[in-house]
């Protein structure tokens, strides 16, 4: 399975159990609950635990204190309700710009089936924000990846900058060295002056060619 898919799967069903939360006896103990999942979350971060998995982590964790707060406060008519929005956007941050949508209908799902028979159109404009929500939130995860991305490639371009110089004035500056070590006339003095011109040569091919790259 993609990572995706296994990410989704995980945050829908820790949605389902938020929305189970409030029907058991441990909902007495939310906001223990919630704490102690601050707790461990903070303990992760702090000493780089699962370090790999920490923003899996991170959303399942703040999925399920924003969902129980919203579920265990009124559902739709919480005054929390609108915390649901900032967790589509932290996911598109946390995890790939697709959960927000898997999780948007999962959320819809949920809350169109809680609903009684009757609901009014008023009752039913919090999940139909959360479907307005959802495409702001994959366009900041886009832009987010884009950024990412481009911030690798110009560190790779950096790092190919440094070696290229490194190598290049290494290996000039040996055989201008050599040459000045075994200097007796004009044949020693024209080779560093050819060493001297193939070094300039060089670092303006590579100019010329980052130039071309960047446009």
């Amino acid at each position: 399975m993609t990572k995706e898919l296994i990410h989704s799967i995980i945050l829908v069903v820790c949605i389902a159990l938020a929305f189970i939360f409030p029907q058991t006896p441990l909902a007495a103990y939310d906001i223990e609950i919630a704490a102690a999942l601050f707790v461990i979350l903070f303990v992760a971060r702090r000493f780089s635990l699962f370090s790999k998995k920490t923003r899996l982590f991170e959303s399942v964790a703040f999925t399920f204190i924003i969902v129980g707060v919203i579920t265990t406060t009124g559902g739709l008519a919480s005054p929390y309700f609108f915390l649901i929005h900032f967790l589509l956007f932290a996911l598109t941050l946390l995890l790939e710009p697709l959960i927000p949508i898997i999780v948007t209908i999962t959320l819809m799902l949920f809350f169109l089936l809680t609903m009684s028979g009757n609901a009014s159109v008023m009752q039913l404009l919090p999940v139909f924000s959360l479907a307005l929500m959802t495409p702001f939130a994959l366009i900041l995860g886009n832009e987010y990846e884009e950024t990412k991305r481009l911030k690798k490639s110009l560190s790779n371009q950096q790092e190919n900058t440094f070696l290229f110089l490194s190598l290049m004035l290494k290996n000039n500056l040996k055989e201008i060295q050599k040459s000045l070590d075994n200097f007796s006339g004009d044949h020693e003095l024209s080779s560093i002056k050819r060493q001297v011109r193939t070094m300039d040569k060089l670092i303006d091919m590579f100019e010329n060619k980052t130039s071309d790259s960047n446009d």
